[in-house]
């Protein structure tokens, strides 16, 4: 206002502008802004101002050209809004007089245009005039009625550039509002736009005939009346496609078909576009005749579905979208459910089949929401003399009963490779719950996986619908968050570009922050959800629970990274990590052990065997005596260090590995989850600077104020599971067992009894005194998870170094050694 000629002006609005959907206070001052800058009334005098005016205005629409043009309805309506009850009404007599100068200064443009030399050039002025018009009529038709005449010689603009087709296309746009509420309009008047419309609809490519035949539909249907005139034309295109139908049933090879093919993708669209706009079937346009139009017209479009070149499928399937608009009842027929359904389940079908059916599914679901709302404006007119309400309600049980018959294969579309596919799948979804139409619960877990996409846009609006969802129905996130992890390891798996490399669960950025972060953030506040949710989450480490190697290396990956805010959070996890490694480790060592003795008894030295089995029984617990003395033995000799003991020991269980290497590709597997498990804790200690007496002390039932302290985390600390990775690369699980392998995998054997041995008395060691089990026990952590030299609280070391795997973890240890 102060500086008019600021050359930065309009990138500064474009910014200001895009806020206008934000929080109360941001939307209040940019409403304030805009209604100083653009709608408030300019005296009459001062056509330098109104210049000035409709050029920046002018200039922010032509700069939002590609992002949408959502904010300036938003900001019209905001303002149109606030004043309705007013007696002064500023803001529409600004816009009054907007439009009126906009289309004096089109006029004026095209006379300097047509004393220049260069004719028939339309700038990007024009176009951004005739957009802002349009958003004008968008929102107040009314303002443009009196400019109608002005506007129609612009249909019969000559086409060479984009901009010309722009100015057709919002020119049909602007028509089709302002049409029907002209009072009187001259009959020459209305027969010129038809003429024109019918020419556009004939010569120019999709958008212009989909804009142009929306403008007739309002123009006939609503004013004219004049039905022969479409019948015409609709019966030229059914009676082409109908020849070549024929044509191709006589010989699907025959060259009269390709010479024909524009003709045929035109007609395609241009059936299927009339028939969204005008219903065939009615008097009016079939006369007497006892033929069924819309079944004839989905024979026809079905028929070209099956053909063998893509496009035509392509345009059949678009025709098929306009037709359900008009006649939704049409997409419960079964060949519709299985053409629909085969296209988005099959994982072969071309890419851009799947995304049209989405995107009839979505324009079919926008015009439903259009129809709706106009219905209850209607309805809020007349409400107090009937009752409307129950035709509403038919419609919007028609489009529930619609989305129930496609939703598993719509969610499903989130799986796929292509961000293209899972754009429209998602926007489907979010019209469909935002519409009412279906039971949200069955949705969550699909929203959370989507919202782990790699594109910030459909993260964003996967997380929004679950908020949306989490203040209508609380519990439904945290009921559905497990399920909705294990979805979000398939939606990275899908778009996984190189299948040698193990899906991870953070941001490979900066942030490296947990890809389930949202989920977690919304489920944290409430302490038995989060609990309940963490619990969940590591039961899948548990032997039982067969978790494939990969999946448990992402979750531990989340759970690495999730926001944790109080130490309450990773103290919890650490716990139950103890918890279930001395149930998990047991049970893995005794099956370790069950699979060599049973398999080597009658053939090996007897010594051997009792030896192993003893070791074992040490390592779960079983016989007070043994327990008592073996941690000694084995306390000395990993004190002393001697290569010898360990080489003897290793060699005693070599010589009872049994023929068959399963039990050890076994044993391999499951020990993923555990060494998962101990790095995760090991991680966690390393970012919260835990000593290992707090681990100990912490208690879940403690009250919470105890470990309410915010988390102290240390930077430059990441969780790099080093075995697992090695595992997972090598793909051990499917590959041959060497000699090597083998050793190393006893070594792990080992390290993990002695492991079990000291998990245990650690606990009862008084505060402060650093026992040599404790000693024992960090070392066999160090030697487990590839580390160098054992430190006393097992830390940084082993957080470089990491957590590999048998192959890389055990062979490196005893090398080291």
């Amino acid at each position: 206002i102060e500086q008019p000629t600021f050359p930065k002006i309009t990138e500064m609005c474009v910014k200001m502008i895009r806020r206008v959907n934000d929080e109360e206070g941001i939307k209040k001052l940019v409403n304030e802004t805009f209604q100083k800058l653009w709608f408030t009334p300019t005296p009459h005098h001062d056509k330098e101002a109104m210049t000035r005016k409709i050029l920046n205005i002018t200039d922010v629409v032509a700069a939002c050209r590609d992002t949408g043009y959502d904010w300036f309805e938003q900001l019209l309506q905001n303002l149109l809004k606030s004043e309705e009850d007013a007696s002064y009404k500023p803001v529409k007599k600004a816009c009054t007089q907007l439009v009126d100068n906009l289309v004096e200064h089109i006029l004026k443009y095209e006379e300097s245009l047509s004393d220049s030399d260069n004719k028939g050039v339309n700038s990007g002025r024009l176009v951004a005039c005739i957009t802002t018009l349009f958003l004008f009529s968008k929102i107040r038709p009314q303002l443009m009625v009196k400019h109608a005449m002005t506007m129609q010689p612009y249909l019969t603009t000559k086409c060479s550039t984009q901009n010309d087709f722009m100015v057709i296309c919002n020119v049909a746009k602007i028509l089709e509002l302002v049409v029907p509420l002209m009072e009187h309009p001259s009959e020459t008047f209305l027969a010129t736009i038809e003429e024109d419309l019918m020419k556009l609809i004939i010569k120019y490519g999709m958008t212009v005939v989909q804009h142009c035949v929306s403008c007739l539909g309002a123009v006939v249907n609503k004013v004219t009346q004049n039905y022969k005139f479409v019948w015409a034309c609709f019966n030229r295109y059914y009676g082409a496609l109908s020849k070549l139908k024929n044509q191709h049933q006589e010989d699907p090879n025959s060259t009269i078909l390709t010479a024909n093919k524009p003709a045929l993708l035109r007609s395609l669209f241009t059936v299927g576009a009339l028939c969204r706009h005008f219903d065939f079937d009615q008097e009016d346009f079939k006369g007497n005749s006892k033929v069924n139009i819309k079944d004839k017209v989905l024979e026809l479009l079905m028929y070209f579905t099956k053909h063998s070149d893509e496009e035509v499928q392509t345009k059949a399937i678009i025709g098929l979208g306009f037709a359900f608009i008009q006649h939704p009842s049409l997409m419960f027929e079964q060949e519709v459910k299985t053409l629909y359904n085969s296209i988005l389940s099959d994982k072969n079908c071309s890419v851009n089949l799947k995304i049209q059916v989405l995107k009839n599914l979505q324009t079919y679901l926008q015009e439903e929401d259009t129809r709706m709302q106009q219905a209850d404006r209607d309805w809020k007119k007349v409400a107090k003399q009937e009752d409307l309400k129950e035709m509403g309600d038919i419609s919007s049980g028609m489009s529930s009963s619609i989305m129930q018959l496609y939703l598993k294969q719509v969610l499903e579309a989130f799986f796929h490779n292509q961000s293209s596919v899972r754009h429209f799948a998602l926007n489907v979804i979010a019209l469909t719950l935002n519409q009412g139409l279906i039971h949200p619960v069955q949705c969550v877990p699909y929203l959370i996986a989507m919202g782990t996409d790699p594109e910030p846009s459909m993260r964003n609006k996967a997380d929004q619908q679950l908020v949306e969802i989490d203040k209508k129905y609380a519990g439904f996130i945290h009921m559905k968050a497990v399920a909705g992890m294990k979805m979000s390891y398939q939606v990275q798996q899908a778009i996984n570009t190189c299948p040698k490399d193990p899906v991870r669960g953070f941001r490979h950025d900066e942030s490296s922050s947990a890809l389930c972060s949202h989920l977690y953030s919304m489920i944290r506040g409430n302490r038995q959800h989060r609990r309940a949710f963490l619990i969940s989450l590591l039961n899948l480490f548990d032997d039982t629970a067969k978790t494939e190697v990969n999946m448990l290396l992402y979750i531990a990956d989340n759970l690495a990274c999730f926001p944790y805010q109080t130490q309450e959070e990773p103290l919890f996890i650490m716990h139950h990590i103890d918890i279930t490694l001395s149930v998990s480790g047991s049970n893995l060592l005794q099956s370790f052990k069950e699979s060599m003795v049973k398999e080597k008894k009658k053939e090996r030295k007897p010594s051997s065997d009792e030896e192993t089995e003893s070791d074992s029984n040490s390592g779960s617990g079983s016989d007070s005596e043994e327990e008592a003395s073996k941690p000694r033995r084995l306390r000395k000799r990993v004190d002393s260090d001697s290569d010898s003991d360990e080489e003897n020991d290793i060699n005693a269980v070599m010589k009872c590995l049994p023929e068959n290497s399963a039990p050890l590709i076994e044993f391999a597997n499951v020990s993923q989850g555990i060494l998962l498990l101990l790095m995760l804790k090991q991680h966690l200690k390393n970012l919260c600077g835990f000593s290992d007496s707090k681990i100990q002390k912490y208690s879940p039932s403690e009250s919470a104020k105890v470990y309410d302290k915010a988390i102290n985390r240390k930077t430059g600390v990441h969780f790099h599971p080093k075995q697992t990775l090695d595992f997972l690369r090598s793909d051990m699980a499917n590959s041959k067992i060497t000699e090597e392998v083998k050793r190393s995998i006893v070594k792990q054997y080992l390290d993990f009894k002695l492991l079990m041995e000291h998990l245990d008395p650690d606990e009862e060691e008084e505060d402060g005194e650093v026992s040599a089990s404790t000693n024992a026990r960090n070392k066999a952590i160090t030697s487990l998870l590839g580390g160098g030299s054992p430190k006393n609280n097992a830390a940084e070391t082993e957080d470089d170094e990491s957590d590999g795997e048998d192959r890389g973890g055990g062979t490196s240890g005893v090398r080291r050694r």
